[in-house]
Formats: C-alpha cells, sequence, structure tokens
C-alpha cells in the first residue's frame, strides 16, 4: 500500500479548508463516548434483545445459502481444522474480545497526536462506518454460526474453550445483541486501523504488521464461529463507503461551521 493510497482512502495530512476549528482532545473524547454511548444502546436494543432469533435464523439459511452458491462456505470446515489447538481458540477468543477496541482506540489517538490535519477524516470515517453497520443491524438480524443448530457443526468456543467473557451470564447476557452479525464490525474496524496506523509502516516489518492485523481478525471471527465469511465482506464494504463519506465530510468542513455558528 502505498503512500497515496493511505491518502485517498483517509485523506492527506494537509489542510482541507482554512477555516478548520482547533482539535482539543477532550471534545474529540466526548464525542467518542457520546456516539459510541448512543450506538451501543440502539444497537443492544434490537436483535436478540427484541427476541429476533426467528427472523435471525431465516437470515443465517440466506446467507448460507447465498455462500454455498459462491463456493463459500467453508467456515465449519476452517474452524474444525483449528479446534484441537485449544490454546490458539483461546487466543482469539480473547483476541475478539480486547483487539477490538483496544487498537481501534489506539489509532484514533495515535492520529490524533500524530497527524491531526488527517484526524477529522479519519474520526469521520470510524463514525460512518460504525452508523452503516448500525443500519445493517437494525434491519437484518443475523444468528451468527455459533448459534446455529448443532446438525450445522459449529462450535461456541468462547462456551467451551472460554474467553475474557460470556454471553450467557451476567451483565453481557442482558445487553448485548448476539445477531449483530452483519456486517462485522471486528473485520472493518480492523481495516480501518491498518489504513490509519499505515504512515508509520515505515520498514516491512511494520507493513507486514499491519497487513497481519485485518487478517488475524478475519480468523478469529470465522475460527471462533461469531461470523460468516459475507460478514468480513460486508465489514469490508462499510469500510470503504465510511471512510469515503468522512474524507468528503471532513472537506467539506461542515461541522466547523456548525461549531463556529454555535458560538
Amino acid at each position: 500500500m502505498s503512500e497515496s493510497t493511505h491518502t485517498e482512502v483517509l485523506g492527506s495530512e494537509q489542510p482541507t479548508t482554512a477555516t478548520q476549528a482547533p482539535l482539543h482532545l477532550w471534545r474529540e473524547a466526548v464525542y467518542i463516548a457520546v456516539f459510541y454511548g448512543l450506538y451501543t444502546l440502539v444497537r443492544n436494543n434490537q436483535g436478540s434483545a427484541r427476541e429476533a432469533r426467528g427472523q435471525a435464523f431465516t437470515n443465517a439459511k440466506r446467507v448460507i445459502r447465498s455462500e454455498r452458491l459462491l463456493g463459500m462456505f467453508h467456515e465449519e470446515s476452517i474452524q474444525e481444522f483449528f479446534l484441537p489447538a485449544r490454546h490458539f481458540i483461546q487466543f482469539l477468543n480473547t483476541w475478539y474480545g480486547v483487539a477490538h477496541f483496544v487498537v481501534t482506540l489506539a489509532a484514533l489517538v495515535w492520529c490524533f497526536r500524530c497527524m491531526p490535519l488527517r484526524y477529522r477524516s479519519v474520526r469521520n470515517g470510524l463514525a460512518f462506518m460504525t452508523g452503516l453497520a448500525l443500519v445493517g443491524f437494525a434491519f437484518f438480524p443475523l444468528l451468527p454460526p455459533r448459534l446455529l443448530p448443532g446438525s450445522y457443526g459449529f462450535v461456541d468456543t468462547l462456551k467451551v474453550f472460554g474467553g475474557p467473557w460470556s454471553f450467557d451470564s451476567g451483565p453481557m447476557a442482558k445487553v448485548s445483541n448476539q445477531y449483530a452479525a452483519m456486517p462485522s464490525l471486528h473485520f472493518g474496524w480492523a481495516s480501518w486501523c491498518t489504513v490509519v496506523f499505515w504512515p508509520w509502516a515505515t520498514s516491512h516489518w511494520r507493513k507486514l504488521l499491519l497487513l497481519a492485523y485485518p487478517l488475524l481478525t478475519l480468523s478469529a471471527i470465522v475460527v471462533t464461529a461469531n461470523h460468516y465469511l459475507l460478514d468480513a465482506a460486508g465489514g469490508l464494504v462499510t469500510f470503504v463507503v465510511g471512510t469515503r463519506l468522512g474524507v468528503v465530510l471532513a472537506r467539506t468542513g461542515v461541522l466547523d461551521i456548525f461549531r463556529r455558528r454555535a458560538h
């Protein structure tokens, strides 16, 4: 991936408008906290919170049928290959639950501190991508492979091998939407993180590390039976569309204009 590639995807480290308001860390933290709070509230009150299992199962069969037509329904075989590696499965369970948030937050903070003129495009792209995913969660509840009937052959690795949390007990069981599978934000956010960090990749090993991140995330979502391969494709689409919208919004300076008028 070249310098021009990451510039086109998430904007360059050049001012997009002369009227941009200065960035403030506390304000950005409030924006992110409020947006993610609203996103979580809406997300967790859809799908499994609304007892939508019947519709989620119907949609799962649609996804499986589509993957079979495309010759890509291999998730069960992939998972079966890795199941004997217990420690690796436990690692992927932890990776699925932790890296998704930690690496994404790190990418935001790094861009804010090291490439502030590019930050608005980055932040807006993440917000658009997450918002687009929310539409998918609301209108297309999807039963993940791990919740399919036993006849499909999938193993719920979090339940069998353990991990940092449980969907079956505690606060997570009460609020989580287990049918928020299409698109896969895990893969979408991982792709976004790779592009955000790309200017940091000044050596071959750093580039390999960044390219490995979404690939490892893809492995985690499939091997743990949390997503179908088509979910990852959906995550990639939301990444591309969301980040382009983020660049457009940053270049127009609309938010800065509204902020100045408010003051």
